[in-house]
């Protein structure tokens, strides 16, 4: 299993409508791991445990349920309730629906996934939503509030695997300037990301190490992944690329290698 950074969030949702400030209501969670990616095998139960730290200075009490998700144009998370098309929930098991952290305190959560002994190959993909009580708001807002959080879970079953395919080569703006990106649909039965670095060299004969965007390509996705520009030195700014960029090297995702060779005119 990969680990993850604690991830620390403040933040106020409302429960009805768009976002609302964040001063409108403090919401202050540490959640570690913030996401899973892991393996298991047909007819095995999956057991892992995520910690929660309430960081504020009173006792509070959330809500915990699941939920399915997929991702927006922009890559973040949409989350919802009602069952997606093969959800994988009916498996999910999660130690209780409501839980009260004390004030500065931690409180470690389970939660289960039984496979089915006849589950395909394939991914099971959920989210473990904890959300704080609603709130009343402040000055004029008109709806209570409550901040959300959501653990996302990733469990390849059996040899599932990614199977990324470089659709093509483009431009896209980022970090202020023009940078090249890669085009990825995933053929395969569960997310992929690309890991590693290629090199680039310009119409001014500039050397650049691009590094990929590591966001996950989901199954049957297609996705622009950011080949990122990195800087010679560090606290230094990468130089503006002048193209056109000959691109070339070698990309990992999972056991999958992806050969790259092309060139970029803009």
């Amino acid at each position: 299993m990969k680990a993850f950074a604690p991830v620390r969030l403040l933040l106020a949702v409302a429960l009805a409508s768009n976002a609302l400030p964040a001063l409108a209501q403090e919401f202050a969670l540490v959640v570690s791991p913030p996401r899973f990616e892991d393996r298991t095998q047909p007819g095995k139960t999956y057991r892992n445990v995520f910690e929660l730290n309430n960081t504020s200075l009173k006792a509070a009490k959330f809500t915990v349920s699941t939920a399915d998700w997929v991702l927006d144009a922009q890559g973040a998370p949409v989350f919802s309730q009602a069952l997606s098309k093969d959800s994988c929930r009916p498996w999910v098991g999660i130690e209780t629906n409501e839980i009260t952290v004390k004030g500065n305190g931690k409180r470690r959560f389970r939660f289960e996934v039984a496979v089915p002994a006849d589950a395909p190959r394939g991914e099971c993909r959920f989210a473990i939503m904890i959300e704080g009580e609603p709130q009343p708001a402040r000055g004029n807002m008109p709806l209570p509030i409550s901040g959300r959080i959501g653990v996302i879970v990733y469990l390849a079953i059996g040899d599932a695997a990614p199977k990324l395919v470089v659709a093509e080569t483009r431009g896209v703006d980022a970090q202020g300037q023009r940078i090249p990106a890669l085009r990825v649909r995933n053929d395969g039965d569960m997310h992929g990301r690309l890991d590693g670095y290629l090199a680039g060299v310009d119409a001014k004969n500039q050397r650049f190490v691009l590094v990929p965007d590591n966001s996950p390509i989901l199954v049957g996705a297609t996705r622009d992944i950011p080949l990122y520009p990195q800087p010679s030195a560090d606290g230094a700014q990468a130089p503006a690329i002048v193209y056109p960029l000959r691109i070339k090297g070698r990309l990992d995702a999972e056991r999958q290698r992806l050969d790259i060779d092309t060139t970029l005119d803009r």
